[in-house]
């Protein structure tokens, strides 16, 4: 445990137990913000002109989501478990959790999720980023993460996001070039 997380930890968690209010918020953005961001991408898939961008878009953001989370994040607690702060320190967190803490997996997910929708709509993806590193401040003021975690983990789902958009960039390519009302006949070949 380096010296530098550990500081960081202890000044962010440090917070809690002071405030019913603030407690309160924490919970609520390290635990039920991201049902609103998955709401909010889903709104945004929907607002797409025409199916196969709107299948585009939810299979970039879908996609990033599982290379990040699912393979990368996965892979890597496989081979390096790191205990939760709550665990080591021996208190109780402000919400339930369970597994190894690195890297974060709800950063790995929804900064991967803030690229898709960063790239799909810039106003949008800047909230995304931004409401996501607030759930990632939220995830160590309630003891479930290190700072250490948080960081990799978004630096794993901006990493993953971007391959993704890059691997598309041929498909992206060929929708970009057909107007919008014409995207239900488009066939989109190699």
């Amino acid at each position: 445990m380096s010296f530098w997380n550990l500081s960081f930890f202890n000044a962010i968690h440090n917070l809690s137990g002071h405030s019913v209010f603030a407690d309160v918020l924490g919970i609520f953005f390290a635990e039920y913000l991201p049902y609103l961001l998955v709401i909010g991408f889903l709104v945004l898939v929907f607002r797409e002109s025409g199916a196969r961008r709107r299948f585009y878009l939810f299979a970039e953001g879908t996609l990033a989501i599982i290379l990040s989370r699912g393979i990368l994040t996965e892979g890597i607690r496989f081979f390096y478990k790191v205990a939760r702060p709550f665990v080591l320190l021996g208190f109780s967190p402000l919400i339930g959790e369970s597994g190894p803490s690195f890297p974060s997996g709800h950063m790995t997910w929804f900064f991967a999720l803030s690229l898709a929708v960063w790239y799909a709509n810039r106003k949008w993806g800047i909230w995304y980023f931004v409401l996501s590193a607030i759930m990632g401040v939220a995830r160590i003021y309630v003891g479930v993460h290190w700072p250490l975690d948080i960081v990799i983990g978004a630096l794993i789902g901006v990493i993953s996001g971007w391959f993704i958009h890059w691997l598309f960039r041929d498909i992206r390519t060929a929708l970009q070039s057909v107007p919008a009302k014409e995207h239900e006949s488009v066939v989109v070949t190699s």
